[in-house]
């Protein structure tokens, strides 16, 4: 057994320590000195593979050494002392591996000379290649601020070992670089020997040696010149080995194996840029690199790709790797070599990539103007008799069209070549007959234009003329009449259309970047040619060589600050499209930030572990923030014992998802994971390691965590949580999920959901704007809840400036249904990602997705209730560009109509068919469309037979109004039926029917004869208009109508009931309009008016029946203007109670009217009576008690508007009314039971001598009045001459027997009671035998008999009422001369009467006794119940009122 002890250190480009081994002891077995020494190499390099660090993605790195790190002493431990066998053996080994030691030891110091040597050798000569090819350019003296072209990268190393940051850094003037670890300056000088900085060649490097856990920090390096700042930053751990300074036992000594390619250390230096070739020459692509170890039997292993495919050693494509350089050399070019070449080599830390572009531009052409050489001529359909020969056409730029093209054919091993085809052949395929069976052939194509014919293509691959394994569906062509060519059915569709907008965009100083939207219809399409024109210049250049499939290039090869326009041209195999629309011009000038080029993605993260059975482990984690500009397509997993440093590759193949499973595992072992991502630019830096893992089988009965959170449709308030189910499902399957939520850096977390959700995706509402949440999930089974996912990345509350929604519509030109979205922003690699109910669509048959720049178009195929749902997009590598839209079944028919309505386009309709009665009784059938062409085509349909335009009908249409019309001169009932009208305008239609049977032909009929009639009518005098009413603002009702066509001679007349009104003023037919006014209008009026016009020419008559409706609406239009000339309600007193009384223009008691005592309307009764006059409505209160106290109202209603006017009747008006009330009834009373002469005596009495007078009346009063007679004021006492009798208490009688000249004069009656009485005066005459009959004297008339009252004195004088009573301007005259006079105190028994004397007037008139209604205003008649309104006749116009 033997101990070595190894010290080493191994350096890298510019410095960088790729591999060191301080005193590391290792435990040999017992070996031969030769053993020993032939295996120093393998023992070596296995020590730099356990300790070494490399960094094989970093670009531009200049090559230098660095000094040997210290190194530190290690005390070797005591060991337990040997047997004597033992010694021996000891000595033996010592003696022999002393000798390979010694060899191991020389061998590592050369290889650290040699490495350094040679790598500041190489830096040396490109600083003088570059100092001596330096040119002065004005680009590069553009300032710049400080760029990190290789970052900083993250360390994990050992205790006590050394460790190396390094970074590069460009900018104009040069940037200082200052170091930091958390924040604060590194200062060599406070630690000396600690740290070491340099800086060379641009790198620069902070070196710690024998690092200490106290080391663990987050290092940045942060360059400065004037024009900014630029940092970068890594993190460096430090870790303790496990059980640090036990002994070592024979067991855990490692076992050396060979080194693999893949385990080298290998950086990339100088790499070939984008180059230019000429068909026909030959160029190569180098890249020159360090390699550790370099070993020249293990040399990297390098491939290399074009446009991705890779390539393999031949005589089109000489490869060699070694000496620090992979070269590719193209000995013989053509436009196939054209494309994006991609050297890649595996290192041990995973791959190295670099790409560039390779343009190959035609070889001088055979002929001037004749074409470019065709390429990638392949074979297909290889048949016994005929292969099947296809190539891409050339780029025309400055070229004639191309004519055809010839292709012709060779047997493997000759030289002599055959033309195949004796005419041009148009399209890039062509059947070749005639070949032998088993022979094998080459091809090749030339292209013919007007100019002559190209040079050849390269020739075909080798092909066997044998009989196909398959046979597709052809078709055979005839090519000018002679020669065959044979295309699959579904190519037969000619050339694309031309690409759409062409943007051409700044890139570097001699390149520029262009993109286009691709043809509308691409056709089988095979690449683009891009086309560029200097500004100024009318000749075109061709970009491209070779047609390019996507729609982005880069121009390369342009003249710095010049300027460009740019146009393309899409290629199948019939040929090339038309050219697109031309760029803007822009200038060949650096873009701001660097031009555009692919980047390696950025790091994993957030791995964790789904599922674990013992052996083996799932692992999980989320997508890099930042693809880099391409796809990721890749990931590679790495892991290692937590106890270890060395990291396994757990899969050499590419993982497409992002789960793994990592097999092979030693249950109880802690176990560390990194992830690593690739794309087309390479494989990224890996992730940080995950925290350790146990592998320890899961056997709980609930299920695994769910993964991979993420989040979508992020707004102010809501956002979509979405997740993926758990791996391990537990004991059943998992039934639901509970999601919990919780605000950033809070460990309260809220249940979203009680109830658990069976999908993988929660709606999250009511959040704070502006406000960062985490979420986590839970997966439920029959058992309970599982493990909690990993908590999400913390989320902003915050939709995106700009964001839009999805939006669901209708295609106007196709009448496709789709979604589509609008993203607020996007770049170059984003792609739109729809899903439904948040399952990814894909290649799915029902949709169809489109993008157009930041817009894409989700089209449903044939959409039903199956598409139903909610439909969400993704917008990758942005910042979350994201939106849903719900399809409800309502929504989907509304499209659907749509959608029928423009794939089957109808001509849209204004108004339908329909049907107007014209004067004379023509009947016009019209419909009206929103637009009419001038070709448009119609026709008109009755009863299915055609109608044209002829004797009774007439049709034609008019295209400004989109008016198509018929019409039918003579409508009779043959004319009933179903009238239709067909429309044709281009390829809409329009249809349209109107059925005219029944009821509603009758209805037309009807109209149409009146219209007949009403046109004959009006040949003589007619009325413009009929009979209607109108209503004065005195209410005074007026018929009116107007009259046409009428002359002097026309007479009019008026009729009521057939009876003739003669109105005051005869009508006046000239003056075109003719009125009668109804005064006073009431229930009366009712009746049939008539109006008659008439001349020779004809008679036209008129009626209005007043009856029903016509009279309630006349009544409304009289409460109307009745109601709003209503008066306050007046309080006026009677004998009989207290009356409520309202003045207005006009009353009638048909009128609406209502009067309500507190809320609740009032019926007329003997308690409560209602009536009114011409001018007042009234309601009385007979016998008024307390119970009537309170509001009243009265509404007058004309049918729309009710007009209210109120009284309140209580308190001290009710006091004061009612006092009066007492004080009325009671001289009522008295004055019916006072005594009065009922009738019988004569106002004058004239009489011969000797004969006898009676003198008798009739007399009342209650009691039975007292009656005394007088002759000349002196009371006549009863005798034989003059006798007095009273009979009965009723009649009265005074006889004068045998009169004499002397008992003429004046005699009067005098009857009276207690309540009082009256005085009648009679004068009689007495003249003698033979003379004449004397005449009355003046004077001797009879006076107005005095009426003597004696009254019941009141208690207290009348008060005056709150509402004054209006007192009338005349009294009504009394309806006699025997009226009665009040006297002021009862009559005397003195034979002296005073009937003079009078009672004063009290303050409230008294009425007049044989009438309940008060005197009016007006010297309008007194209306009583006795004395109704007296009889009016049209004669007499509407008394006067106020």
């Amino acid at each position: 057994m033997l101990y070595i002890v190894l010290s080493a250190s191994i350096h890298g480009e510019e410095g960088e320590q790729h591999s060191s081994c301080e005193r590391v002891i290792f435990l040999l077995p017992s070996a031969s000195a030769s053993q020993v020494a032939s295996g120093w190499s393998a023992t070596a390099l296995r020590c730099f593979n356990l300790l070494g660090k490399s960094s094989s993605k970093e670009s531009h790195v200049h090559a230098h050494a660095t000094e040997a790190m210290a190194e530190p002493a290690y005390t070797i431990p005591a060991f337990r002392q040997r047997s004597a066998d033992e010694t021996e053996e000891y000595q033996r080994v010592t003696t022999h591996v002393a000798k390979g030691l010694a060899v191991i030891q020389e061998e590592l110091h050369r290889m650290r000379i040699s490495t350094k040597a040679q790598v500041e050798s190489l830096a040396i000569q490109r600083e003088v290649q570059e100092m001596m090819t330096k040119k002065v350019d004005l680009y590069d003296e553009v300032h710049k601020m400080p760029d990190f072209l290789v970052a900083l990268r993250p360390h994990t190393v050992w205790e006590k070992t050394p460790v190396k940051l390094f970074c590069t850094v460009e900018g104009k003037p040069r940037p200082v670089v200052k170091w930091y670890k958390g924040g604060v300056p590194v200062d060599p000088l406070s630690a000396p020997g600690k740290y070491k900085i340099e800086s060379k060649y641009g790198v620069h490097s902070l070196i710690i040696s024998r690092c200490v856990v106290s080391d663990t920090a987050e290092y940045s390096a942060v360059a400065t010149n004037p024009n900014g700042t630029a940092t970068s930053k890594a993190k460096v751990i430090v870790k303790r080995p496990a059980g640090a300074g036990e002994s070592c036992h024979l067991g855990l000594v490692p076992h050396l194996t060979e080194i693999h390619p893949s385990k080298l250390e290998v950086t990339l230096l100088d790499r070939f840029s984008v180059s230019f070739g000429v068909e026909g020459g030959s160029i190569s692509l180098a890249c020159t690199m360090v390699v550790v170890p370099d070993l020249p039997n293990v040399p990297p292993h390098a491939q290399w790709y074009r446009d991705d495919k890779l390539l393999k050693p031949g005589k089109h494509a000489e490869m060699s790797v070694g000496g620090g350089l992979a070269r590719l050399k193209l000995p013989h070019l053509a436009k196939d070599d054209e494309g994006l070449y991609t050297l890649r080599i595996f290192t041990k830390d995973g791959t190295a990539e670099h790409s560039a572009y390779l343009f190959v531009s035609d070889a001088a052409p055979s002929a001037a103007g004749a074409p470019g050489a065709p390429m990638s001529v392949k074979a297909y359909d290889i048949n016994s008799d005929y292969v099947l020969v296809a190539w891409k056409p050339p780029n025309t730029v400055n070229e004639a069209a191309i004519t055809g093209y010839f292709v012709d054919r060779c047997e493997a091993g000759s030289d002599h070549w055959v033309q195949c085809n004796d005419a041009p052949v148009k399209v890039c395929k062509y059947p070749v007959h005639g070949l032998s069976v088993g022979h094998s052939y080459h091809f090749r194509v030339r292209a013919v234009n007007s100019a002559g014919i190209s040079r050849p293509s390269r020739k075909s691959d080798k092909v066997t003329a044998l009989d196909a394994a398959e046979h597709e569906r052809l078709q055979v062509i005839k090519i000018e009449g002679k020669y065959d060519i044979v295309i699959k059915d579904d190519e037969l569709e000619g050339v694309p259309s031309a690409p759409g907008q062409v943007i051409a965009t700044r890139n570097t100083k001699s390149s520029v970047f262009v993109q286009w939207d691709p043809p509308k219809h691409l056709k089988h399409l095979v690449g683009y040619y891009i086309d560029g024109r200097a500004v100024g210049s009318k000749e075109w250049f061709p970009c491209n060589n070779k047609p390019f499939k996507h729609t982005r290039f880069v121009v390369h090869g342009l003249t710095p600050g010049e300027t460009y326009v740019f146009r393309v041209q899409a290629v199948n195999v019939y040929g090339l499209s038309d050219e697109s629309q031309e760029s803007s011009p822009i200038a060949a000038e650096p873009a701001l930030g660097g031009g555009f080029q692919y980047a390696t993605p950025s790091a994993p993260f957030g791995i964790t572990m789904l599922s674990c059975d013992g052996s083996s482990m799932t692992i999980a984690w989320k997508s890099p923030k930042h693809c880099g500009g391409s796809k990721v397509t890749a990931y590679y997993v790495s892991e290692r014992n937590a106890d270890s440093s060395h990291w396994k590759e757990v899969n050499l193949t590419a993982i497409k998802e992002r789960v793994c499973t990592v097999e092979h595992l030693t249950e109880g072992t802690f176990y560390e994971f990194k992830v690593q991502a690739a794309n087309l630019a390479g494989v990224g830096l890996p992730s940080t390691p995950s925290t350790p893992m146990k592998c320890e089988a899961w056997t709980m009965q609930e299920p695994g965590p769910p993964y991979d959170l993420s989040f979508s449709e992020v707004r102010s308030h809501s956002l979509v949580l979405l997740w993926k189910a758990p791996v391990y499902t537990g004991a059943s399957a998992v039934t639901g999920y509970l999601v919990e939520m919780a605000k950033k850096g809070s460990s309260e977390f809220v249940a979203l959901n009680h109830d658990a959700v069976n999908h993988r995706y929660l709606q999250v509402s009511g959040l704070e704007e502006g406000e960062s949440y985490v979420f986590k999930v839970c997966a439920v089974n029959g058992s309970g809840h599982g493990k909690h996912s990993q908590l999400s990345e913390p989320v902003c509350a915050k939709a995106l400036p700009g964001t839009k929604e999805i939006v669901a519509g209708v295609d106007e030109e196709t009448g496709d249904i789709f979604l589509s979205l609008e993203a607020c922003e996007i770049c170059e690699t984003s792609k739109f990602v729809w899903s439904k109910n948040y399952k990814p669509i894909g290649d799915c048959p029902r949709v169809a997705v489109t993008t157009e720049g930041r817009t894409s178009r989700m089209t449903f195929t044939n959409p039903d209730k199956d598409d139903l749902g909610r439909y969400s997009v993704v917008v990758t590598d942005t910042d979350g560009v994201s939106a849903s839209h719900t399809l409800a079944e309502d929504a989907l028919n509304t499209m659907l109509e749509l959608s029928h309505a423009i794939r089957h386009p109808i001509i849209p309709l204004k108004h339908g068919l329909n049907y107007e009665i014209l004067e004379k009784g023509h009947v016009r059938f019209w419909l009206q469309a929103y637009k009419l062409s001038p070709d448009v085509s119609y026709r008109f349909i009755v009863n299915d037979k055609e109608v044209t335009s002829g004797e009774g009908h007439k049709i034609s249409h008019d295209v400004s109004t989109g008016i198509i019309e018929m019409t039918v001169d003579l409508f009779t009932r043959a004319n009933e039926g179903t009238y239709t009208v067909q429309i044709h305008d281009g390829k809409a239609k329009a249809q349209s029917s109107l059925v005219l049977v029944g009821d509603v032909f009758k209805a037309a009929l009807k109209e149409a004869e009146f219209q007949r009639k009403e046109h004959i009518r009006k040949q003589g005098p007619h009325f413009s208009k009929y009979l209607y009413f109108t209503v004065t603002e005195d209410c005074t009702v007026m018929l009116e109508c107007k009259v046409a066509n009428v002359k002097k001679e026309t007479s009019f007349h008026w009729y009521k009931e057939d009876e003739e009104l003669v109105p005051e003023t005869p009508p006046n037919v000239m003056s075109g309009a003719c009125a009668i006014p109804i005064p006073l209008f009431s229930r009366k009026d009712h009746g049939i008016y008539k109006a008659v016009l008439n001349d020779d020419r004809g008679k036209d008559t008129s009626v209005l029946d007043i009856s029903g409706q016509v009279f309630d609406d006349i009544i409304n239009a009289i409460a109307h203007i009745a109601g709003a000339s209503a008066s306050e309600l007046v309080l006026q007193c009677t004998p009989e109670g207290i009356r409520l009384q309202c003045y207005m223009n006009y009353y009638t008691e048909e009128m609406k009217t209502v009067w309500k005592h507190k809320e609740s309307k009032i019926a007329s009764s003997e308690k409560m009576r209602i009536g009114g006059t011409t001018e007042m409505a009234w309601m009385q209160i007979c016998d008024p008690s307390d119970k009537e106290k309170g509001h009243y109202t009265i509404e007058i209603s004309d049918g729309e508007q009710t007009y209210t006017r109120t009284f309140d009747l209580s308190g001290q008006a009710y006091t004061d009314a009612y006092e009066e009330y007492l004080r009325l009834k009671a001289a009522a009373f008295a004055e019916k039971n006072r005594g009065r002469v009922v009738g019988g005596l004569p106002d004058v009495v004239t009489i011969m001598e000797e004969k006898s007078l009676s003198l008798t009346c009739t007399v009342w009063g209650e009691p039975t009045p007292e009656v005394i007679w007088f002759k000349n004021e002196q009371e006549v006492a009863s005798s034989e001459h003059t006798k007095i009798t009273f009979d009965g208490g009723k009649f009265a009688s005074l006889v004068i027997n045998k009169v004499t000249p002397d008992d003429s004069g004046k005699y009067s009656i005098n009857v009276r009671n207690k309540y009082g009485g009256e005085f009648v005066e009679i004068t009689v005459s007495v003249y003698k035998h033979g003379e004449q009959i004397p005449e009355p004297k003046l004077g001797h008339h009879a006076k107005p008999a005095t009426p003597v009252a004696t009254p019941v004195p009141p208690k207290s004088p009348a008060p005056h009422s709150k509402t004054p009573t209006p007192t009338p301007k005349a009294h009504t005259p009394a309806s006699s001369m025997k009226s009665p006079t009040p006297a002021s105190t009862p009559v005397p028994k003195s034979p002296t009467p005073t009937p003079k004397s009078h009672t004063p007037t009290p303050k409230s008139p008294t009425p007049t006794p044989k009438s309940h209604t008060p005197t009016p205003k007006s010297p309008t008649p007194t209306r009583s119940v006795k004395s109704p309104t007296p009889p009016r006749f049209m004669k007499s116009p509407t008394p006067p009122r106020k």
